[in-house]
C-alpha cells in the first residue's frame, strides 16, 4: 500500500461514475475538488516539554452550507486521508438528503498515550485555531465525532466554542455527536451502526439481488464477520444479531479476530474485549483465533462488514474474501481496485456513502434540535397519547372488548429516540431504493457504488446550476 492515495481513490470511482453522467467537464472538476484546506501546528506542554501537533480541518464543498464531518484522532491522519474523507462526507450527505457540504478534521495523535487532561488541551486549542479562521460553526462548519473521539471530545469542542462565541444564541450547533445534557440527541452513539443494520437489511430485501447471489430474502440466519469493536462495528454486530436474527461468526480487531462457524455472542465478545484489549482467549468452544485480524475478513460468510479503518480490501486479498455481501461501515474500506475485482466476482457491494450515513443523518436531527431549542416529541407526544386513548374508547364501544392495562400501555406518544429511529429508518430505506433504482435505469452500470456516485453527482451539480455558477 506503499504510495496509495485514499484521495486518488475518492477521484478515480468518481471519475469512473462521471461517465454516465453528461456535465461539463468543469462542473465535475469543482464537484470533486477540496474547496478549502487548513494544515496548521500548535504547541501544547506535555509534563515539562513542548509538543507541536499537527492538524487539519478540511471543507470539500461548499456548494450548501455548513459544511459537516467528523474529527478523528489518529497517527494516520495527513492530507490524503482527511480529503478523501471530506469529500465522501460530501457524497455521503447528497446520498441522504441532508443540507449539508461535505468536510473532516483530524489531528495527528496516538490518544492512548495521552491522559484525558492532556488530551482535553488538545481538543480545547485545535477548536480554538478553527475559531480563529472560521473554520467551525452552526452556519459554517459543523464537527461530529469520528475515530477515536466521541462524546466527551465533542463536550469539550461546544463548551471552548461558546467561550469564544459568548453571543451566539446558536453555538450548541457548533458540533454534534454531544452528550444529552449539553444539546445532543437520543440516539446518537448507535446512529451510524444502525443505519449500517437498516442499509444491510433493505439490500437483502430484494429478491431478485439475492436470487443472483444464491441467497434467501431478509437478514435472518445470515452469517456475518464484523471487523472493529468501535462505536460502529459493535452496534452493527449487535442490530445484525438482535434484530436481524444474524449469526455473528466473526469479529476482527486491529490485534487480531476470532472465528466460530457456531456463532458468537456479540455481548460476550464486547466485554471480553473492554477487559482484555485483546479477543486471544475468548473462551466459546470452537472459537479460532486469528492473529493477523485481517484473515478473519477471509473466512466464509454471507456479509461482512468492515467497519474499521480505510483499505483494509485491497487487490491483494479482494480474490479471497467469500462473503457475498461487503456492508462497508467505515469510509472506504474497499479500495478502486478492489472494487473492481468484488464487482467481477459478482459480489454485492453496499457503499460507504451510503450506509455509514446514520451518523450525519441523526447528526443533522441533533443540529436542527439546537436550532430550534426543543427536544424532539415534547410538543406532540401527550397530543398522540390522547389521540390514541380515544380510538381505543371507540373501538371497546364498538367491540364490547377491552383491552389490558399493558395494551395500552403500549400504545403511548413517540419519545425522542422513537423519531430519531424512525426517521433514520426512512432515510437509509429511501436512499438505498433510489440508489438502486439508479443503477437499475442504467445497465451499464456495474456496481451500487458507481450508481452511488451517478446519483450524488446529479444532485450536487443540479445545486450548482441552480446557484447560476455554471451556464
Amino acid at each position: 500500500m506503499a504510495g496509495h492515495s485514499f484521495f486518488g481513490d475518492v477521484v478515480a470511482l468518481f471519475d469512473k461514475a462521471a461517465k454516465h453522467t453528461n456535465y461539463p467537464k468543469g462542473l465535475l472538476e469543482q464537484i470533486k475538488v477540496c474547496n478549502a484546506i487548513y494544515k496548521f501546528h500548535f504547541p501544547i506542554r506535555i509534563g515539562n516539554d513542548y509538543e507541536v501537533i499537527e492538524a487539519y480541518r478540511i471543507e470539500h464543498s461548499h456548494h450548501k452550507l455548513p459544511t459537516k464531518g467528523g474529527i478523528r484522532f489518529s497517527m494516520m491522519v495527513n492530507e490524503d486521508e482527511v480529503s478523501a474523507l471530506a469529500a465522501l462526507m460530501t457524497y455521503k450527505c447528497a446520498a441522504v438528503d441532508v443540507p449539508f457540504g461535505g468536510a473532516k478534521g483530524g489531528i495527528k495523535i496516538d490518544p492512548r498515550k495521552y491522559t484525558p487532561e492532556q488530551l482535553e488541551r488538545i481538543t480545547r486549542r485545535y477548536t480554538a485555531e478553527l475559531v480563529k479562521k472560521n473554520f467551525i460553526g452552526p452556519s459554517v462548519d459543523v464537527p461530529a465525532p469520528d475515530v477515536a473521539t466521541g462524546q466527551r471530545e465533542m463536550a469539550w469542542i461546544a463548551d471552548t466554542y461558546q467561550q469564544l462565541r459568548p453571543n451566539d444564541l446558536n453555538a450548541l450547533g457548533c458540533v454534534t455527536g454531544k452528550p444529552l445534557g449539553l444539546g445532543g440527541v437520543d440516539g446518537r452513539v448507535e446512529a451510524t451502526g444502525r443505519g449500517v443494520y437498516y442499509a444491510g437489511r433493505e439490500a437483502c430485501s430484494f429478491k431478485e439481488d439475492m436470487d443472483k447471489l444464491g441467497l434467501e430474502t431478509g437478514l435472518a440466519g445470515k452469517k456475518v464477520i464484523v471487523q472493529g469493536l468501535g462505536n460502529v462495528g459493535y452496534y452493527s454486530a449487535k442490530f445484525y444479531q438482535e434484530e436481524g436474527d444474524c449469526k455473528i461468526v466473526g469479529i476482527a480487531e486491529y490485534n487480531g479476530g476470532i472465528y466460530n462457524p457456531n456463532g458468537l455472542d456479540v455481548e460476550k465478545v464486547f466485554q471480553y474485549w473492554r477487559e482484555k484489549k485483546t479477543l486471544q482467549g475468548y473462551p466459546e468452544p470452537g472459537t479460532e483465533f486469528i492473529a493477523n485480524s485481517i484473515f478473519t475478513l477471509e473466512k466464509e460468510c454471507d456479509i461482512l462488514i468492515p467497519a474499521a479503518l480505510e483499505g483494509q480490501i485491497t487487490a491483494d486479498n479482494a480474490d479471497r474474501i467469500q462473503a457475498k455481501i461487503i456492508v462497508e461501515g467505515a469510509n472506504g474500506p474497499v479500495t478502486a481496485e478492489a472494487n473492481d475485482i468484488l464487482t467481477q466476482k459478482g459480489v454485492l457491494i453496499v457503499p460507504d456513502m451510503f450506509t455509514n450515513a446514520g451518523g450525519v443523518t441523526v447528526s443533522y436531527f441533533e443540529w436542527l434540535k439546537n436550532l430550534y431549542h426543543v427536544n424532539f416529541g415534547r410538543m406532540d407526544k401527550r397530543f398522540e397519547e390522547a389521540n390514541y386513548q380515544k380510538i381505543i374508547k371507540m373501538v371497546e364501544n364498538i367491540t364490547g372488548k377491552s383491552l389490558s392495562d399493558t395494551e395500552k400501555k403500549a400504545l403511548k406518544g413517540a419519545d425522542e429516540i422513537d423519531l430519531v429511529r424512525s426517521g433514520l429508518e426512512e432515510t437509509m430505506v429511501r436512499a438505498y431504493n433510489r440508489i438502486r433504482e439508479t443503477k437499475m435505469q442504467n445497465p451499464n452500470i456495474e456496481d451500487m457504488r458507481t450508481a452511488a456516485f451517478v446519483y450524488v453527482i446529479d444532485i450536487i451539480a443540479q445545486d450548482y446550476l441552480s446557484l447560476g455558477i455554471f451556464p
